[in-house]
């Protein structure tokens, strides 16, 4: 076998290969959508809205904001949180590190006789759920007794009626967690878009389908309000603490623990008014290429590799838990054969180029491969038009639109993701400190957008 004999074997092998995997990831896919449309027609959804969630009796909040080098976004962010949850029984608590002088500055300078200012344990960076660790203790030792904790970031845009929505569920939920819209940065709407894309599918159709099947509800760690007495159970068990400090995406392990021990979790979609805006939690997620592969890599550790460590399996007989917790962890997997596929295109050109060269003609494709690949086109079509079809319903058509080809950024950006989160894992696995590997944040000007 001479050298374009290998390139057309290799070629071929990838392609089996990755036309399989991809028929299996889309199956997946078709089965969720399959699952969504059964749940709207089994189910009319009644939309609602401020106007129809039930009355709420007097609710006392404490939002935890842990915060670490974010003096760019705290300031305007307290701000506007303040300003929004005028005349609400709340109180923030900020979470600083000893070591991070310029953030305190700006969380001081807000002076909102509100806003407390919470220490954190030890220099920074830890991780994220060890500062929110530093904000319970905060709260325990002020007395606040809050009937509800929540969670948002440094950067977070909250909604005027984010309390009064939670106030209200809380009444028969143990948490609740809003959906998450990415705010679309402008100068980078392929990078920052493509979280649009991903959020407004994930939270409108994936949470919808796992809180249908009684599956645990992962939390977003933004916008989600979780009862005090649940924390105080969880914090009781841990010496105090209710986050696990050992752990990369404490948010997500989080809303696994609370309903593996019984809490009713409830994923909110309440519009301002029928055909109003969601009540939802707006931010800028990262418009670089570094950015957005070192937040997608430690998505990647903390859910899909250390995260099966972590929390393992459901109960035997939660099937839909056990299908929702293993498309979490299929990344790597996916990454295999995603990469498998782009490779398998580029050694079919390189082949293509050299038969060319030399006038032989190219093998002809199975009739098996050419089945994988016919399937896999139009469940490939199949997916792009859910995507559309989820995105406009939130942005409008031009986002939309844009959704086609930050599909394929998207795709990008995980497969660059991939091999950093394994040597995360890795280092890990060596004995190595969780730490915050956060990337620096934005927030957006209120005056020239609507949020």
């Amino acid at each position: 076998m001479g050298a374009v004999g290998i390139v057309d074997a290799v070629a071929r092998e990838l392609m089996l290969f990755a036309g399989v995997g991809l028929l299996i990831g889309g199956i997946d896919e078709l089965a969720v959508d399959a699952c969504f449309a059964a749940i709207r027609l089994i189910r009319p959804r009644r939309r609602l809205t401020l106007a129809t969630l039930p009355i709420a009796p007097p609710t006392r909040f404490a939002v935890f904001v842990p915060a670490w080098d974010e003096a760019a976004v705290i300031g305007p962010m307290l701000r506007t949180a303040a300003a929004r949850f005028a005349g609400e029984d709340v109180r923030f608590y900020v979470g600083v590190y000893p070591n991070d002088a310029a953030t305190a500055a700006a969380v001081t300078a807000v002076a909102d006789p509100r806003i407390r200012l919470a220490p954190a344990r030890r220099p920074g960076p830890t991780t994220k759920a060890d500062n929110l660790n530093a904000l319970w203790a905060a709260m325990v030792a002020d007395g606040w007794a809050a009937d509800a904790v929540v969670l948002h970031d440094a950067e977070d845009v909250v909604h005027p009626a984010e309390l009064r929505t939670f106030a209200a569920l809380l009444t028969g939920h143990d948490v609740v967690q809003l959906p998450v819209l990415p705010i679309v940065a402008r100068g980078s709407v392929l990078l920052s878009g493509h979280y649009a894309d991903e959020f407004s599918e994930m939270h409108s159709r994936a949470l919808s389908v796992r809180a249908a099947l009684g599956a645990g509800l992962p939390l977003a760690g933004v916008g989600c309000a979780i009862r005090t007495d649940r924390l105080r159970a969880i914090a009781a068990t841990r010496g105090g603490d209710p986050f696990d400090a050992s752990s990369l995406t404490e948010d997500y392990e989080l809303g696994l623990l609370l309903a593996g021990s019984g809490a009713r979790g409830c994923f909110a979609r309440v519009r301002e008014r029928a055909d109003g805006q969601l009540v939802a939690v707006r931010a800028i997620f990262p418009g670089t290429l570094d950015a957005a592969v070192r937040q997608k890599a430690r998505w990647i550790t903390g859910i899909a590799l250390a995260g099966w460590d972590r929390t393992g399996w459901s109960r035997g007989h939660g099937l839909g838990d056990h299908w929702m917790r293993l498309r979490d962890r299929r990344a790597p997997l996916a990454m295999l054969v995603l990469a498998a596929a782009y490779l398998s295109i580029f050694a079919w050109l390189i082949g293509a180029a050299a038969h060319w060269r030399s006038g032989t003609p190219p093998p002809a494709i199975t009739p098996l491969v050419a089945w994988l690949l016919t399937i896999n086109a139009w469940l490939l079509v199949w997916r792009l038009g859910m995507r559309m079809l989820f995105t406009g319903r939130a942005y409008g058509l031009r986002q939309a639109l844009w959704s086609v080809p930050r599909f394929v950024v998207g795709n990008a950006v995980t497969l660059l993701a991939a091999p950093r989160a394994l040597l995360l894992y890795s280092r890990l696995l060596r004995g190595a400190s969780p730490h915050w590997d956060k990337t620096a944040h934005v927030f957006p000007d209120l005056a020239a957008a609507e949020v």
